[in-house]
This record gives structure tokens, sequence and C-alpha cells, in this order.
């Protein structure tokens, strides 16, 4: 695993990408932030420790967007090595973010367990091991005596091949947002909610106020971080941010229940996990789903229970239906557009990961003028 140091050398070495933007003092910086998900928290937070003048507006409520129906597993399993090199960048955040907050973080480390119980579907597993082994991943195979050993609550069946995926966690989306926003609230963050921008102030060419069903707000820079609303608000500025169409995902909850797994539990008949608080958190897969019912919801419970004995009589405290913020090509949008100071882009699917780091490198392009080399890949020129 890459060492603390490392992720501490990234981000404190920033690399200066052809010619510097003039940056202002933070503390003459005024900023608004569209959008209260972990993304919108997170450059908040980061913003009020530089000292920024910060407001963030929140369509609905902090946390209660793409953000509360993540399943949150923070993991890398990307390509190509890019981006899985920032996705690995963004574990180590959390961890470093986890440590500032002296634990208060809901985050449940431990990695997590993936097995295949089609000998057919061996092969691609055994390669998609090798390839990540070869960029430094943590990750071992493993068999059902060990799976039952690290999680001695599952039933798994059938196991023609697993891995332990050892740097990986969970989060509580809702949980760590809000303890992060607190904090930056604590720092001098304004928060106003539900709050809608209705327009932007540009005059020159330049932006001078955001337009909120609050008021007018002055800004310097405006940070859009509002997932699926994020090309609606773009707009505003004359920018175009493609998505792609919808993509939902339907987990089920469980109310509060004794201790029953530790770690992502990536399964033949779905993904488990469960949040600090006790709560369990089901999905039947990462594909698109889109029926919310309570009868659907059973379904998925009683579907995943043959490895979780019991799930199926557990009572569903909710079901939630969420549509995941993807750019057109699956990648991150991270920065401003070209030839713009005056409006940051903060956009991708993999927000739960990137959070933290997200938050600790836009507030250093933002309030320093530079362009980081470790988003250079991630900029929405890239699009044209």
């Amino acid at each position: 695993m890459m060492h603390r140091r490392t992720l501490l050398q990234i981000l404190g070495s920033v690399a200066i990408a052809g010619v510097p933007r003039l940056g202002l003092s933070a503390q003459t910086r005024r900023i608004v932030i569209a959008g209260g998900g972990v993304i919108g928290a997170n450059i908040a937070y980061q913003l009020s420790r530089r000292g920024a003048q910060v407001t963030l507006l929140e369509r609905n409520k902090p946390a209660m967007g793409a953000t509360s129906n993540s399943f949150a597993w923070l993991n890398a399993k990307k390509r190509p090595l890019d981006y899985f090199n920032l996705s690995r960048l963004g574990l180590l955040a959390w961890r470093e973010i986890d440590r500032e907050f002296g634990g208060r973080l809901p985050v449940t480390w431990g990695g997590g367990i993936d097995w295949r119980a089609d000998a057919e579907l061996a092969p691609i597993m055994r390669d998609q091991i090798k390839a990540y082994q070869t960029w430094g991943y943590n990750v071992h195979s493993i068999d059902a005596a060990r799976i039952k050993a690290m999680e001695p609550n599952l039933t798994t069946g059938p196991v023609a091949i697993a891995a332990h995926w050892g740097d990986e966690g969970h989060a509580d989306p809702v949980g760590v947002t809000q303890v992060i926003l607190d904090q930056a609230v604590k720092q001098g963050v304004t928060v106003h909610f539900p709050a809608d921008i209705i327009g932007l102030d540009i005059r020159d060419g330049k932006l001078r106020a955001v337009r909120s069903s609050k008021g007018d707000i002055e800004a310097d820079v405006l940070v859009i971080a509002c997932g699926n609303d994020t090309p609606k608000v773009a707009a505003m500025a004359n920018v175009v941010v493609p998505m792609q169409g919808d993509s939902p995902g339907v987990l089920a909850h469980v109310v509060p229940q004794k201790r029953l797994v530790e770690r992502v539990i990536l399964s033949p008949v779905g993904n488990i996990k469960q949040k600090p608080d006790g709560r369990i958190v089901v999905g039947s897969d990462f594909g698109k789903a889109s029926d919310n019912s309570l009868e659907a919801a059973k379904a998925i419970l009683s579907k995943v229970s043959a490895v979780v004995p019991g799930l199926d009589k557990m009572a569903i405290e909710k079901v939630t239906l969420g549509y995941r913020p993807i750019p057109r090509d699956g990648r991150p949008i991270v920065g401003f557009p070209t030839g713009r100071s005056d409006v940051y882009i903060a956009v991708m699917h993999s927000g739960m990961t990137l959070g933290p780091l997200v938050g600790r490198l836009a507030a250093t392009e933002i309030l320093d003028g530079v362009s980081i080399d470790t988003l250079g890949q991630y900029r929405l020129e890239r699009f044209k």
C-alpha cells in the first residue's frame, strides 16, 4: 500500500502545468459552491481551512442527492492506469482526512471480499486480479475457508475464485458528508438550503454574483459540484458539460442489526455492507435498476439471504433510487474550463472515492492559481 508520506508529498508538492493563472489571496476569495454532496462538502471544507469566504447552496438538503443514494464503496478498481492512480490517491486522501477528524468519520476499512461461483468466470477474475497486482494494488486470491475466517456470518456457497482487496473500505455517505460539512461551517462556511441557482451576474466576461432563490451572492468563483444538475448550472455560464443519460441504481436499507459483516461483500447474488450504525445496505448489482418498490427490495433481500442468512426476515427501513452523475466518457471532469477562472467544474460518478482528494486539489487550483498535473487528464476540454 502506498505510504501516507507519499500522499502528503503528492498533495504538498503541486506541479504547475503551463502558465499559472493569477491567484488571489484566500482571504479575499469569495466562492459560491453549487451542491452540498460529498464533493461540495469536501471542497467547502478545504477552501475554508485556507480562509476563503465560502457560501454553499444546496437545492434540497445537504447530502440528500446522489450522495445519499450511493453504496459508498471506496475503491480504486478503475481503468486506465491514470484513473486507477487517481482513485488510489483518493483512498489515501480518505485515510488522511479520517485522521484529521480523529476517527469521527463513519468510515469502515478492512477491504472488500469478492468471489465467483461460476467456474467459467474464474479466468476473467484471475486476469483482473493479476492486472491490478501489476499496478501495485493490494489484492490477493483467497479461498472459501479464508472468507469464512474473515466473515464468519457469511454462507458463500460454491467458490470458484475469490479475492481480498485489502485497501478498500466503505462509508456512510450521508454521515461523512454531514461531519465534513459541519466542520466547514465551524470554519466559516455559510450554507443555504433549499436554495436554487436561478442565474449568474456576468459582466465584462467575469462573474460578479450568483443569483439564487436566497438572493444575489457576490462571488469571484462559482464551483459547480451538483451532480446531475451540473449541465444545467454550467449552461448559465455558457459552459457545456457532457453527461451520460440516466444511470439509476436501487438499494435496500435494513434497520440496525448486530454486527454481521465488516467489509464490502461482492457476492454472486448481490452486494452487501453494514454501516457503523448497524444498518445493512444491499444492492443486486451495480448495473441499471429502477424499481424501488418495497416488493423489489424484498426480492433483493430474499436473493442475498443465501449469503447472509436471515436477511430476508429483517425489517426494511427504506428503499433508495439514485441516479449516478456520470460524465459522457465515464471519467471525472475537474477544473476550470479553458479560458475561464471564475467557474470550476467537479462532477464524477466516483465522487465518494475521490471526494477528499478532489477537495484538496480543487482548493489549491482555485486559491493558488495553478494547474495540477494530477488532474490533467480530467479537464473539460478533452471533449473538444
